[in-house]
Protein backbone atom coordinates (compact mmCIF):
# COMPACT_ATOMS: atom_id res chain seq x y z
CA UNK A 1 0.00 0.00 0.00
CA UNK A 2 1.23 3.48 -0.88
CA UNK A 3 0.82 6.61 1.18
CA UNK A 4 -2.53 8.24 1.88
CA UNK A 5 -2.17 12.03 1.81
CA UNK A 6 -4.78 14.37 3.28
CA UNK A 7 -4.69 18.00 2.09
CA UNK A 8 -6.64 20.74 3.87
CA UNK A 9 -7.58 23.96 2.11
CA UNK A 10 -7.98 21.96 -1.09
CA UNK A 11 -10.67 24.22 -2.56
CA UNK A 12 -8.30 27.16 -3.10
CA UNK A 13 -6.10 27.41 -6.18
CA UNK A 14 -2.83 26.47 -4.47
CA UNK A 15 -4.55 23.52 -2.78
CA UNK A 16 -5.96 22.33 -6.10
CA UNK A 17 -2.57 22.56 -7.78
CA UNK A 18 -0.83 20.65 -4.99
CA UNK A 19 -3.53 17.95 -4.89
CA UNK A 20 -3.22 17.38 -8.64
CA UNK A 21 0.59 17.26 -8.39
CA UNK A 22 1.03 14.99 -5.37
CA UNK A 23 -1.28 12.29 -6.70
CA UNK A 24 1.23 11.71 -9.51
CA UNK A 25 3.92 10.66 -7.02
CA UNK A 26 4.72 6.94 -7.45
CA UNK A 27 4.57 6.20 -3.70
CA UNK A 28 1.18 7.89 -3.19
CA UNK A 29 -1.80 5.54 -3.26
CA UNK A 30 -4.63 7.98 -2.49
CA UNK A 31 -5.15 11.70 -1.94
CA UNK A 32 -7.99 12.99 0.25
CA UNK A 33 -8.81 16.66 -0.39
CA UNK A 34 -10.64 18.46 2.44
CA UNK A 35 -12.34 21.84 2.51
CA UNK A 36 -15.55 23.43 3.73
CA UNK A 37 -16.39 24.69 0.22
CA UNK A 38 -16.30 23.19 -3.26
CA UNK A 39 -12.93 23.38 -5.08
CA UNK A 40 -12.34 26.04 -7.72
CA UNK A 41 -11.73 23.31 -10.34
CA UNK A 42 -11.24 19.57 -10.76
CA UNK A 43 -9.03 17.59 -8.38
CA UNK A 44 -8.15 14.75 -10.71
CA UNK A 45 -8.39 11.32 -9.08
CA UNK A 46 -8.40 12.69 -5.54
CA UNK A 47 -11.33 12.08 -3.21
CA UNK A 48 -13.00 15.31 -2.07
CA UNK A 49 -14.47 15.42 1.44
CA UNK A 50 -16.48 18.47 2.41
CA UNK A 51 -15.51 19.09 6.03
CA UNK A 52 -14.70 22.01 8.29
CA UNK A 53 -11.37 21.59 10.06
CA UNK A 54 -12.75 23.58 12.99
CA UNK A 55 -15.07 20.66 13.76
CA UNK A 56 -14.17 17.34 15.44
CA UNK A 57 -15.32 15.52 12.29
CA UNK A 58 -11.83 16.01 10.83
CA UNK A 59 -10.66 13.24 13.19
CA UNK A 60 -13.21 10.90 11.65
CA UNK A 61 -11.89 11.68 8.18
CA UNK A 62 -8.33 10.84 9.26
CA UNK A 63 -9.43 7.53 10.76
CA UNK A 64 -11.77 6.45 7.94
CA UNK A 65 -9.14 6.96 5.25
CA UNK A 66 -6.16 5.70 7.31
CA UNK A 67 -4.25 8.89 6.52
CA UNK A 68 -0.51 8.80 7.15
CA UNK A 69 0.53 12.17 5.66
CA UNK A 70 -1.24 15.48 6.40
CA UNK A 71 -0.52 18.66 4.44
CA UNK A 72 -2.20 21.66 6.06
CA UNK A 73 -2.78 24.49 3.57
CA UNK A 74 -5.97 25.95 5.03
CA UNK A 75 -4.47 29.23 6.22
CA UNK A 76 -6.58 32.29 5.45
CA UNK A 77 -4.27 35.17 4.59
CA UNK A 78 -6.43 36.35 1.70
CA UNK A 79 -9.90 35.77 0.36
CA UNK A 80 -10.73 34.07 -2.96
CA UNK A 81 -10.07 37.27 -4.93
CA UNK A 82 -6.99 38.27 -2.95
CA UNK A 83 -8.83 40.57 -0.51
CA UNK A 84 -8.11 39.77 3.11
CA UNK A 85 -10.81 37.70 4.76
CA UNK A 86 -12.72 39.08 7.75
CA UNK A 87 -10.43 38.82 10.74
CA UNK A 88 -12.84 36.93 13.00
CA UNK A 89 -13.44 34.25 10.36
CA UNK A 90 -9.79 34.10 9.34
CA UNK A 91 -8.58 33.70 12.92
CA UNK A 92 -11.03 30.86 13.50
CA UNK A 93 -9.78 29.02 10.43
CA UNK A 94 -6.12 29.75 11.09
CA UNK A 95 -5.89 29.14 14.82
CA UNK A 96 -8.94 27.14 15.93
CA UNK A 97 -8.83 25.06 12.75
CA UNK A 98 -5.14 24.27 13.21
CA UNK A 99 -5.67 23.35 16.87
CA UNK A 100 -8.51 21.00 15.95
CA UNK A 101 -6.46 19.40 13.17
CA UNK A 102 -3.42 18.93 15.42
CA UNK A 103 -5.61 17.36 18.09
CA UNK A 104 -7.03 14.95 15.53
CA UNK A 105 -3.54 14.08 14.24
CA UNK A 106 -2.33 13.44 17.78
CA UNK A 107 -5.07 10.83 18.25
CA UNK A 108 -4.47 9.22 14.82
CA UNK A 109 -1.79 6.52 15.20
CA UNK A 110 -1.46 6.13 11.41
CA UNK A 111 -0.22 9.71 10.91
CA UNK A 112 3.53 9.74 10.31
CA UNK A 113 4.16 13.04 8.50
CA UNK A 114 2.74 16.54 8.98
CA UNK A 115 3.45 19.54 6.71
CA UNK A 116 2.34 23.03 7.74
CA UNK A 117 2.14 25.99 5.35
CA UNK A 118 3.32 29.07 7.27
CA UNK A 119 4.68 32.48 6.32
CA UNK A 120 7.85 34.52 6.62
CA UNK A 121 5.52 37.07 8.21
CA UNK A 122 6.28 35.38 11.56
CA UNK A 123 9.53 37.40 11.59
CA UNK A 124 7.58 40.65 11.52
CA UNK A 125 8.70 43.92 9.91
CA UNK A 126 10.39 46.50 12.10
CA UNK A 127 12.97 49.28 11.61
CA UNK A 128 15.69 47.50 13.61
CA UNK A 129 15.27 44.07 12.05
CA UNK A 130 18.39 42.19 10.88
CA UNK A 131 19.32 42.46 7.23
CA UNK A 132 18.42 38.81 6.64
CA UNK A 133 16.36 36.44 8.79
CA UNK A 134 17.24 32.76 9.04
CA UNK A 135 15.13 30.08 10.68
CA UNK A 136 16.88 30.52 14.02
CA UNK A 137 16.56 34.31 14.19
CA UNK A 138 14.49 35.62 17.08
CA UNK A 139 12.48 38.61 15.83
CA UNK A 140 12.95 41.88 17.69
CA UNK A 141 9.19 42.47 17.63
CA UNK A 142 6.70 39.68 17.00
CA UNK A 143 3.71 40.46 14.78
CA UNK A 144 0.93 41.98 16.84
CA UNK A 145 -1.97 41.44 14.48
CA UNK A 146 -3.24 39.81 11.30
CA UNK A 147 -2.31 36.59 9.56
CA UNK A 148 1.30 36.77 10.74
CA UNK A 149 0.21 36.76 14.39
CA UNK A 150 -2.03 33.75 13.67
CA UNK A 151 0.95 31.97 12.08
CA UNK A 152 3.10 32.60 15.17
CA UNK A 153 0.39 31.04 17.36
CA UNK A 154 -0.04 28.07 15.03
CA UNK A 155 3.71 27.39 14.93
CA UNK A 156 3.69 27.33 18.73
CA UNK A 157 0.96 24.68 18.73
CA UNK A 158 2.88 22.72 16.08
CA UNK A 159 5.98 22.64 18.29
CA UNK A 160 3.84 21.30 21.13
CA UNK A 161 2.44 18.61 18.83
CA UNK A 162 5.96 17.61 17.77
CA UNK A 163 6.94 17.11 21.43
CA UNK A 164 3.87 14.97 22.10
CA UNK A 165 4.25 12.91 18.90
CA UNK A 166 8.01 12.49 18.33
CA UNK A 167 7.22 9.65 15.93
CA UNK A 168 5.72 12.14 13.44
CA UNK A 169 8.02 13.99 11.02
CA UNK A 170 6.89 17.64 11.23
CA UNK A 171 7.80 20.21 8.58
CA UNK A 172 6.97 23.91 8.66
CA UNK A 173 7.41 25.83 5.41
CA UNK A 174 7.62 29.60 5.85
CA UNK A 175 6.69 31.03 2.45
CA UNK A 176 7.55 34.50 1.22
CA UNK A 177 4.72 36.25 -0.63
CA UNK A 178 3.33 33.81 -3.20
CA UNK A 179 2.61 35.42 -6.55
CA UNK A 180 0.92 33.66 -9.44
CA UNK A 181 -2.51 32.34 -10.41
CA UNK A 182 -3.21 31.23 -6.83
CA UNK A 183 -2.83 34.81 -5.50
CA UNK A 184 -2.15 33.39 -2.04
CA UNK A 185 -0.52 36.63 -0.89
CA UNK A 186 -2.49 39.70 0.23
CA UNK A 187 0.32 41.67 -1.44
CA UNK A 188 -1.00 40.39 -4.78
CA UNK A 189 -4.14 42.44 -4.18
CA UNK A 190 -2.03 45.57 -3.61
CA UNK A 191 -0.10 44.96 -6.82
CA UNK A 192 -3.32 44.36 -8.74
CA UNK A 193 -4.44 47.95 -8.07
CA UNK A 194 -3.48 50.81 -10.42
CA UNK A 195 -2.26 53.00 -7.53
CA UNK A 196 0.04 51.88 -4.71
CA UNK A 197 0.37 54.02 -1.55
CA UNK A 198 3.94 54.00 -0.22
CA UNK A 199 5.70 55.30 2.89
CA UNK A 200 7.57 58.52 2.23
CA UNK A 201 11.32 58.01 2.70
CA UNK A 202 11.10 54.19 2.74
CA UNK A 203 11.92 51.72 -0.04
CA UNK A 204 11.60 48.24 1.51
CA UNK A 205 13.21 45.05 0.21
CA UNK A 206 10.84 42.26 -0.79
CA UNK A 207 11.00 38.60 -1.83
CA UNK A 208 8.48 36.49 -3.75
CA UNK A 209 7.94 32.86 -4.58
CA UNK A 210 6.03 31.54 -7.59
CA UNK A 211 3.07 29.16 -7.31
CA UNK A 212 5.00 26.44 -9.14
CA UNK A 213 7.88 26.62 -6.69
CA UNK A 214 5.50 26.65 -3.73
CA UNK A 215 3.91 23.43 -5.00
CA UNK A 216 7.34 21.84 -5.49
CA UNK A 217 8.44 22.75 -1.95
CA UNK A 218 5.25 21.20 -0.57
CA UNK A 219 5.83 18.06 -2.65
CA UNK A 220 9.35 17.64 -1.27
CA UNK A 221 8.15 18.18 2.30
CA UNK A 222 5.32 15.65 1.93
CA UNK A 223 7.50 12.90 0.46
CA UNK A 224 10.28 10.75 1.80
CA UNK A 225 13.61 12.60 2.05
CA UNK A 226 16.04 12.06 -0.77
CA UNK A 227 19.62 10.95 -0.11
CA UNK A 228 21.52 13.69 1.68
CA UNK A 229 18.41 15.72 2.58
CA UNK A 230 15.97 15.99 5.46
CA UNK A 231 12.38 17.15 5.30
CA UNK A 232 11.59 17.64 8.95
CA UNK A 233 12.09 21.02 10.58
CA UNK A 234 11.47 24.62 9.59
CA UNK A 235 12.46 26.06 6.21
CA UNK A 236 12.21 29.49 4.60
CA UNK A 237 10.89 29.32 1.04
CA UNK A 238 11.57 32.28 -1.27
CA UNK A 239 12.86 32.99 -4.75
CA UNK A 240 16.49 34.05 -5.13
CA UNK A 241 17.24 37.75 -5.12
CA UNK A 242 15.55 40.83 -3.71
CA UNK A 243 13.52 43.67 -5.21
CA UNK A 244 12.88 47.12 -3.80
CA UNK A 245 9.27 48.24 -3.66
CA UNK A 246 10.09 51.05 -6.10
CA UNK A 247 11.45 48.48 -8.57
CA UNK A 248 8.28 46.40 -8.20
CA UNK A 249 6.14 49.45 -8.91
CA UNK A 250 8.14 50.36 -12.03
CA UNK A 251 8.07 46.82 -13.40
CA UNK A 252 4.32 46.61 -12.88
CA UNK A 253 3.67 50.08 -14.24
CA UNK A 254 2.01 51.22 -11.01
CA UNK A 255 1.40 54.77 -9.93
CA UNK A 256 2.87 55.27 -6.46
CA UNK A 257 1.65 57.83 -3.95
CA UNK A 258 4.34 58.52 -1.31
CA UNK A 259 2.74 59.53 1.97
CA UNK A 260 4.09 60.30 5.47
CA UNK A 261 3.65 57.31 7.76
CA UNK A 262 0.78 58.78 9.84
CA UNK A 263 -1.10 59.70 6.67
CA UNK A 264 -0.43 56.27 5.19
CA UNK A 265 -1.84 54.55 8.27
CA UNK A 266 -4.90 56.79 8.20
CA UNK A 267 -5.32 56.45 4.44
CA UNK A 268 -4.93 52.66 4.63
CA UNK A 269 -7.76 52.50 7.14
CA UNK A 270 -10.00 54.65 4.93
CA UNK A 271 -9.27 52.53 1.85
CA UNK A 272 -9.92 49.33 3.80
CA UNK A 273 -13.24 50.54 5.17
CA UNK A 274 -14.27 51.73 1.71
CA UNK A 275 -13.43 48.33 0.25
CA UNK A 276 -11.11 49.95 -2.31
CA UNK A 277 -7.86 48.36 -1.16
CA UNK A 278 -6.85 46.04 1.66
CA UNK A 279 -3.94 47.60 3.57
CA UNK A 280 -3.83 45.97 6.98
CA UNK A 281 -1.42 47.09 9.69
CA UNK A 282 0.68 44.02 8.90
CA UNK A 283 0.95 44.98 5.21
CA UNK A 284 1.71 48.60 6.05
CA UNK A 285 4.67 47.48 8.15
CA UNK A 286 5.92 45.28 5.32
CA UNK A 287 5.58 48.12 2.78
CA UNK A 288 7.53 50.35 5.16
CA UNK A 289 10.32 48.14 6.49
CA UNK A 290 10.33 45.10 4.18
CA UNK A 291 11.67 41.66 4.99
CA UNK A 292 14.37 39.36 3.55
CA UNK A 293 15.00 35.74 4.58
CA UNK A 294 17.82 33.27 4.01
CA UNK A 295 16.95 30.14 2.01
CA UNK A 296 20.24 28.30 2.59
CA UNK A 297 18.64 25.73 4.87
CA UNK A 298 15.92 24.92 2.34
CA UNK A 299 18.51 24.49 -0.39
CA UNK A 300 20.99 22.40 1.60
CA UNK A 301 18.60 20.55 3.93
CA UNK A 302 15.34 20.15 2.06
CA UNK A 303 17.05 20.01 -1.33
CA UNK A 304 14.77 22.74 -2.67
CA UNK A 305 16.01 25.25 -5.25
CA UNK A 306 13.31 27.49 -6.74
CA UNK A 307 13.16 27.55 -10.52
CA UNK A 308 12.12 31.22 -10.58
CA UNK A 309 13.90 34.06 -8.83
CA UNK A 310 12.09 36.91 -7.08
CA UNK A 311 12.54 39.01 -10.24
CA UNK A 312 11.25 36.26 -12.53
CA UNK A 313 8.27 35.65 -10.27
CA UNK A 314 7.30 39.32 -10.41
CA UNK A 315 7.76 39.32 -14.20
CA UNK A 316 5.43 36.32 -14.53
CA UNK A 317 2.90 38.05 -12.29
CA UNK A 318 3.16 41.21 -14.41
CA UNK A 319 2.48 39.25 -17.61
CA UNK A 320 -0.58 37.63 -16.08
CA UNK A 321 -1.82 40.86 -14.52
CA UNK A 322 -1.40 42.97 -17.65
CA UNK A 323 0.09 46.41 -18.01
CA UNK A 324 -0.55 49.01 -15.34
CA UNK A 325 -1.54 52.62 -16.03
CA UNK A 326 2.10 53.52 -16.82
CA UNK A 327 4.04 51.53 -19.47
CA UNK A 328 6.79 49.77 -17.46
CA UNK A 329 9.47 50.37 -20.10
CA UNK A 330 8.73 54.07 -20.37
CA UNK A 331 8.48 54.45 -16.60
CA UNK A 332 11.72 52.58 -15.98
CA UNK A 333 13.57 54.59 -18.60
CA UNK A 334 12.33 57.87 -17.16
CA UNK A 335 13.40 56.87 -13.65
CA UNK A 336 16.82 55.73 -14.86
CA UNK A 337 17.39 58.98 -16.74
CA UNK A 338 16.33 61.01 -13.73
CA UNK A 339 18.68 59.03 -11.52
CA UNK A 340 21.53 59.59 -13.95
CA UNK A 341 20.87 63.33 -14.01
CA UNK A 342 20.84 63.47 -10.22
CA UNK A 343 24.15 61.61 -10.18
CA UNK A 344 25.66 64.26 -12.45
CA UNK A 345 25.79 62.02 -15.51
CA UNK A 346 25.03 63.21 -19.01
CA UNK A 347 22.11 61.24 -20.42
CA UNK A 348 22.07 60.96 -24.20
CA UNK A 349 18.82 60.56 -26.13
CA UNK A 350 18.13 57.01 -27.36
CA UNK A 351 18.62 58.00 -31.03
CA UNK A 352 22.06 59.44 -30.20
CA UNK A 353 23.05 56.22 -28.40
CA UNK A 354 21.96 54.17 -31.40
CA UNK A 355 23.89 56.40 -33.78
CA UNK A 356 27.06 56.08 -31.72
CA UNK A 357 26.74 52.28 -31.60
CA UNK A 358 26.38 52.22 -35.38
CA UNK A 359 29.50 54.35 -35.73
Amino acid sequence: MGKVVLVTGAARELGVRFVRRVQREPDVDRVVAVDAVEPVRGLGAASFVRADIRQPSIGTVLAEHAVDTVVHLDAQGAGPEGRAAGRAFAKEINVIGAMQLLGACQKAPAVRRLVIKSTTGVYGSAPRDPTVFDEQTVPGALPASGFAKDAVEVEGYVRGFARRRPDVAVTVLRFAHILGPARESPLAACFAQPVLPTALGHDPRLQFVHDDDAVEALRLAAGEPRAGTVNAGTFNIAGAGVLLLSQCARRLGLLTVPMPLPALRWGGGVLRRAGALELSAEQLRLLTHGRVVSTVRAREGLGFTPRRSTQETLAAFARERGAGPLPPGLLGGAVDRAAAVLAGARVRPPHRQEAERND
